[in-house]
């Protein structure tokens, strides 16, 4: 009997492939995403020194230009969060998209696997079929000598 192969091989094969690109694709989404995440985490920080800078400032008694110079860097800092919390809403919903290509991904793959498993069960009933006829035919032929 001829070794197993699975009929759909390389579909199975096209369909890994591309549960491997798709895995990768999320993959850099989340990267992407947790460097938005950091850089507005990082313009955070810089918005609680500058404010906390500007009240040391106020209260060592700062010309009104340098007050007013700090406090429209702060909003533009702030205007820049919340561009990057804009930019990392969308990017959650680019990976959850993402997520549920690679759901739909894995579960083609699955299938596929579970067929070649009913396949293999197959192939191994028939090859067991085929060794008993094969020993059955042994026996008989080996007892019909016997006699002779």
């Amino acid at each position: 009997m001829k070794k197993f192969q699975f009929s759909l091989q390389k579909l199975m094969d096209f369909r890994e492939q591309e549960l491997d690109r798709q895995k990768n694709t999320l993959s850099a989404l989340r990267v992407e995403l947790q460097n938005i995440e950091e850089a507005a985490e990082a313009l955070r920080v810089r918005v609680a020194e500058e404010s906390a800078e500007l009240e040391r400032k106020c209260a060592q008694g700062a010309q009104a230009y340098e007050i007013s110079v700090r406090k429209r860097y702060i909003v533009t800092l702030q205007q820049d969060i919340h561009l990057k919390e804009a930019q990392a809403a969308q990017k959650r919903a680019e990976v959850e998209a993402q997520l549920n290509v690679v759901v739909e991904a894995t579960k083609d793959v699955k299938t596929l696997e579970k067929l070649e498993e009913k396949q293999l069960e197959e192939y191994k009933a028939l090859e067991n079929k085929e060794n008993e006829q094969f020993i059955e035919e042994f026996v008989s032929n080996a007892s019909i000598r016997s006699m002779t």
